[in-house]
């Protein structure tokens, strides 16, 4: 009796440590996936952001050529676009910045953001 007892702690002593490297193992595949997981998603989010940053100047530039860059000062101005979409942009602005007959429309992150400054630069007569 005293023997079987034995072997059982054994047993499940080896039981415990079979289960610890089991789990190490685990967690040593799923910490580089989920970190790379992340990067992902941050990634398609900027991707996502820059694009419609993209099409929002790309609309208001055709807007600003039809006529609409004389509602603007010299210099720079904010432009505020008529675009929903704008919404699911990061903090910034649009900035309407006009040099005699060159006409930029560009949209800035508030803060250092990771999709960069999004412009489009036009000659207006």
């Amino acid at each position: 009796m005293v023997i079987r007892r034995g072997i059982e702690r054994r047993s499940a002593g080896v039981f415990l440590i079979e289960a610890m490297v089991g789990i190490a193992i685990l967690v040593l595949a799923t910490v580089p996936l989920s970190v790379w997981l992340m990067t992902d998603a941050r990634s398609f989010r900027d991707t996502y952001r820059r694009a419609i940053a993209v099409e929002l100047v790309d609309g208001e530039t055709e807007i600003l050529a039809a006529g609409d860059w004389r509602n603007y000062a010299e210099g720079t101005n904010v432009c505020h676009v008529r675009g929903d979409a704008s919404a699911n942009l990061p903090e910034g602005q649009f900035l309407v910045i006009r040099h005699g007959d060159r006409l930029r429309l560009e949209w800035r992150g508030a803060n250092k953001s990771s999709i960069g400054i999004v412009a489009r630069e036009i000659i207006v007569k």
